[in-house]
């Protein structure tokens, strides 16, 4: 354990190191998120491409200690597919930030990143049956992989509205990864090094990224956040409901706007609102960190109850979640309702 503990710490320190840096040079360049009044409230331009001290601090300490990464089951394509993968997300991510591409030309990023992970060979071979046994698919794997993959960068995209939010989360989904990578039933330490090092990458960020902000995810790193933690719930042996665990509530509220602003016939990746969940939670009284704090613990309890639950405990789990999600929706409907009739 020491071991792991002087990597978490080292790689902590290089993010922190590696955002202030970019911070710096973002503003240098003016790439900055100015405030609009609509759904930027933040005072004063703040900096973009915090995305890059993560993706930077990540694959430094990661391919430093590449020969522990090959320990297990998983081989150099499969490492090398991931990292070209997030090079596409941070190019994407720095053309967005600077220019301000459109919706359409956003996509490409994404749909080459996924690519890149599929052609480096990773694939899931099966997923449990919550009835017993196992599902194997075959070619079905990569269309899989490439709605999880989607799904979970756009949940961290459209996540990407308070500060610390997606940082935050994507560190306890980490960290959930490596404990459970540790255990000695699903035990893979190529796979919980990898995990911790994201962990404390983005623990390393938050130092610049906590309420009141001093530096933004930007494009590129709200999308290699969600990428990342997708791909390592792959290569865990397919733990996806792990992931769902500790984002279940985002996904869930990212699921909800895209089908709120399909029924109100507007383009749901153009169109932007302030009907997400955690815009709702300020919309009741709560500072910007009590919100982000709420989400944190909702992930902690949901992920941490991973570890202890099989297969069908999960299933029950994310039916439980999903049913919170539910009263909360109905919640905020009533309250919007009685506003109206005022």
């Amino acid at each position: 354990m020491s071991f792991y503990l002087e990597i978490f710490i080292i790689t902590l320190l290089l993010a922190v190191a590696l955002t202030f840096f970019i911070l710096r040079l973002a503003a240098k360049f003016n790439i900055l998120d100015k405030p609009d009044s609509v759904r930027k409230f933040h005072s004063g331009n703040v900096p973009l491409m915090g995305g890059l001290a993560i993706f930077f601090s990540f694959f430094l300490v990661l391919f430093y200690h590449h020969n522990f990464l090959l320990t297990g089951n998983l081989r150099l394509s499969h490492w090398l597919g991931f990292f070209i993968g997030a090079c596409w997300l941070m190019i994407g991510g720095f053309l967005d930030d600077k220019y301000d591409l459109k919706p359409t030309w956003q996509f490409i990023f994404p749909a080459l990143a996924i690519a890149s992970v599929i052609a480096g060979g990773v694939q899931i071979e099966k997923i449990t049956n919550p009835l017993g046994g196992y599902i194997y698919l075959g070619s079905a794997s990569a269309v899989l992989i490439s709605f999880w993959l989607l799904g979970m960068m756009y949940t961290t995209k459209l996540l990407d509205g308070l500060d610390g939010l997606v940082a935050g989360l994507t560190a306890i989904g980490s960290f959930t990864i490596f404990l459970f990578t540790l255990t000695e039933k699903y035990y893979q330490p190529d796979v919980g090094f990898a995990s911790l090092i994201l962990s404390a990458a983005c623990l390393g960020f938050l130092f610049f990224n906590w309420h009141p902000a001093r530096i933004f995810l930007g494009e590129g790193g709200s999308l290699f956040l969600g990428y990342a933690l997708g791909v390592l719930a792959i290569i865990s042996g397919a733990k996806i409901a792990i992931a769902l665990l500790v984002m279940g509530i985002p996904a869930l509220d990212v699921a909800w706007t895209i089908l709120r602003r399909l029924a109100a016939g507007r383009n749901p990746f153009k169109s932007a609102d302030r009907q997400h969940l955690h815009f709702r939670l300020l919309e009741t009284g709560l500072t910007v960190r009590k919100s982000v704090l709420i989400f944190y613990a909702i992930s902690i309890i949901f992920g941490l109850s991973a570890l202890f639950l099989q297969s069908l405990g999960k299933v029950l789990t994310l039916t439980a979640l999903f049913g919170i999600m539910l009263l909360v929706f109905i919640f905020f409907a009533y309250l919007d309702r009685n506003k109206k009739s005022v």
